[in-house]
């Protein structure tokens, strides 16, 4: 559920400048946007990142969490300056569904009060194939759901924080059942707000951009290449005067006049992103000011400016 804004105070925004993500250009979009890839169990997560890059002609594009080769689904990439907004994504909850296997057969009953004991705080240690340093460590399962038991087979689906190894987590379940267990197939089913619901294959992302550049027909690459901002529905967020915009794309941090509207339980240290009234993406930031002061004070600095998001030339410089 999408954190309702409160109004500080409320202005015009002008016209002659900017634009809704909405109307941005193929060709704008294909500059800063984002593609939500059903990745096939079989290739790296390198190897599909190049491949979309490639199709799409793309100077750069990047990934928002690995995936092992035999993991399949949502495999997020963004384009050239959507590469940007991959770290508020990769520390994105996951989620997963699995295929389990254990290696004896368990009651159900059993298996249900296990699996709510892996609900909340757990701790874990990556696997010895992992690219990170194996130190114990907490993770959070936000949901975790037992689908259907088939002998020693089980399907589950797990809502988690990112960097939570399934694979591990299956080992784990394994061992509080007394016996073992082990991860048979994955798929990734959504990072942060992007699910499957949007997802393109590499083969229709290949055929969406053929059709546009052979007969013009962008439509389907409109549904494939998403603006960035579709990636940041997740975080808290500020609306910013059309005054602030030109100051902080040269750096400067976002003082309390320049906020319009700000999230009802953002709070201090919060991950954010600020938007202009036309909806577009301004900057990533750390909050300075928890909600109730933003709305208290009438000066001061409220939001750090981490990654901007947008051109210096779009807003003009406001006089004072």
């Amino acid at each position: 559920m999408e954190d309702k804004l409160v109004v500080k105070h409320e202005e015009n925004s002008d016209s002659n400048h900017g634009k809704s993500p909405e109307e941005r250009t193929i060709e704008e979009l294909l500059q800063t946007g984002i593609v939500n890839i059903d990745k096939p169990a079989g290739p790296t997560s390198f190897q599909v990142t190049e491949n979309g890059k490639k199709i799409l002609d793309a100077k750069k594009a990047g990934h928002a969490g690995t995936l092992d080769p035999g993991v399949s689904g949502v495999f997020v990439v963004g384009l050239n300056d959507g590469t940007k907004i991959l770290k508020a994504l990769l520390e994105a909850p996951k989620e997963y569904i699995c295929l389990m296997r254990l290696h004896e057969s368990a009651e159900l009953t059993k298996l249900k009060k296990i699996f709510s004991e892996f609900s909340g705080k757990i701790f874990q240690t990556p696997p010895v194939k992992a690219a990170v340093k194996r130190v114990l460590r907490i993770r959070e399962i936000y949901e975790i759901n037992l689908i259907e038991k088939s002998g020693k087979d089980v399907l589950f689906q797990v809502l988690c924080e990112s960097g939570t190894y399934i694979r591990r987590l299956c080992h784990d379940i394994g061992l509080a059942l007394g016996t073992a267990a082990h991860m048979q197939q994955l798929r990734r089913t959504k990072t942060g707000p992007f699910d499957e619901s949007s997802i393109v294959t590499l083969h229709e992302l290949a055929d969406a951009f053929a059709l546009w550049k052979e007969e013009g027909d962008e439509k389907y690459l409109r549904r494939a290449v998403q603006p960035l901002e579709n990636g940041l529905s997740h975080l808290q967020k500020v609306i910013i005067s059309d005054s602030a915009v030109n100051s902080i794309t040269h750096g400067a941090q976002l003082a309390v006049p320049g906020i319009l509207k700000y999230s009802h339980s953002l709070k201090r240290n919060d991950l954010l992103a600020a938007f202009t009234q036309k909806g577009e993406a301004v900057m990533l930031g750390q909050a300075l000011m928890d909600s109730d002061e933003i709305m208290e004070v009438k000066k001061g600095i409220a939001v750090k400016t981490e990654r901007v998001l947008i051109g210096t030339d779009i807003y003009p410089r406001y006089k004072k």
